[in-house]
C-alpha cells in the first residue's frame, strides 16, 4: 500500500506537525469487569420475588425481604467492582471510602439465609448464609483495604494529586456524559481521544507528583472550559445541527489535544533532565571520591 512521504521539506510538513494524532480511547484501557457477571446478580433473586406470591402472609414478607436484600447486594457489589477498576487504573489512590463488595458479601448472606429460613429452617439458613457469602467473596474478591502508591514518598503530594486526578476523572466523565446529547458518534470518539490525552497527563503526574504544580491549570481551569463548552455545544448542536458550530468544537479539541501533548512532553522533558542532573552530581562524586569506571 502507498504511504505518503512526508519531511521537513515536504509540502505542508509545518501543517501536518501541528495536528495531533487522536489517540485511541482505547489506550490503556482494560476490558471492563462491571459487566455479566455482576449483572447477573440482579437476576437471582428473581425466583424469590416469584415464589413470595404463593405464601402466607409471613412467608411473603421474608422472601420478599429476601430478594430486596440480594437486589441491594447487586448494586453494592457492581459499584464496588467500578470502585476497584478506577483504583487499579490508577498508580497513586486512596481505597474506596468503605467497602461496597464486602458489605454486598454480607447482605447476599443475610438475603439467602432469609429466603432458606422461610422455606426450611434455621440449619439450612445458616449452611445457604454461610455458602453466599464465601462464593460472593470468591466471585469477586475483597476490596481494596489501603491506599496504593503513597508508601515511602511525601504523603502530603501524593494526597494532592490523587485528590486532584479525582477531581479531573469527574470533570471527564461530566464531559463524557455531556456529547451524547450530540448524538454524533464521530464527536464521541474524538472526545475519547481527548480523554485518552488528558488521562496520559494524569499518569504522568502521579509518576512525579512534583509536576502538579506546573499542571495544575490543565487539570482545573482548562478541564472545566472544555467540559462548559462541550456541554453548550452539545445542547445547540443537539437543536439544529449546526455544522460551523461542529467545525469550531472539533478545532477546539485539537487545540485541547494539542497542548496537552506539548504540556505532557514537557513534563517528561524536565524529569529527564532533572535525572540527567543527579547522574552528573553522582558521577562528580564518585570522582572525588576516587572510584573511576574503566
Amino acid at each position: 500500500m502507498a504511504q505518503r512521504f512526508g519531511g521537513k521539506y515536504s509540502p505542508d510538513a509545518s501543517e501536518s506537525s501541528q495536528t495531533p494524532v487522536p489517540k485511541s480511547p482505547f489506550d490503556g484501557q482494560t476490558r471492563a469487569r462491571a459487566g455479566g457477571r455482576v449483572n447477573a446478580l440482579f437476576l437471582t433473586p428473581l425466583p424469590f420475588a416469584f415464589r413470595a406470591f404463593f405464601q402466607e402472609p409471613v412467608g411473603m414478607a421474608m422472601f420478599l425481604g429476601a430478594t430486596g436484600l440480594m437486589l441491594l447486594a447487586a448494586w453494592l457489589t457492581r459499584e464496588g467492582v467500578i470502585a476497584q477498576e478506577a483504583y487499579d487504573a490508577r498508580k497513586i489512590a486512596r481505597r474506596p471510602a468503605w467497602p461496597r463488595k464486602t458489605i454486598g458479601s454480607i447482605l447476599t448472606a443475610a438475603g439467602l439465609g432469609l429466603a432458606g429460613f422461610a422455606a426450611h429452617g434455621v440449619a439450612e439458613a445458616v449452611i445457604f448464609a454461610v455458602l453466599g457469602f464465601g462464593l460472593h467473596i470468591f466471585a469477586f474478591g475483597p476490596d481494596p483495604m489501603k491506599n496504593k502508591g503513597m508508601e515511602g514518598v511525601d504523603e502530603f503530594q501524593t494526597d494532592r494529586v490523587a485528590r486532584a486526578v479525582g477531581e479531573a476523572e469527574k470533570i471527564l466523565a461530566a464531559m463524557k456524559d455531556a456529547i451524547l446529547r450530540a448524538r454524533d458518534r464521530e464527536l464521541e470518539r474524538r472526545v475519547d481521544s481527548f480523554q485518552a490525552t488528558a488521562r496520559h497527563m494524569f499518569r504522568t503526574i502521579e509518576n512525579d507528583p512534583r509536576d502538579l504544580t506546573a499542571a495544575r491549570k490543565y487539570l482545573t481551569v482548562y478541564l472545566m472550559g472544555a467540559r462548559d463548552a462541550t456541554a453548550k455545544f452539545a445542547d445547540i448542536y443537539a437543536r439544529n445541527r449546526d455544522a460551523e458550530a461542529r467545525a469550531d468544537y472539533v478545532a477546539l479539541l485539537d487545540d485541547l489535544e494539542t497542548n496537552f501533548t506539548a504540556r505532557t512532553q514537557k513534563m517528561l522533558t524536565d524529569d529527564q533532565s532533572d535525572l540527567n542532573v543527579e547522574i552528573e552530581v553522582l558521577r562528580e562524586r564518585l570522582a572525588r571520591e576516587g572510584v573511576v569506571a574503566k
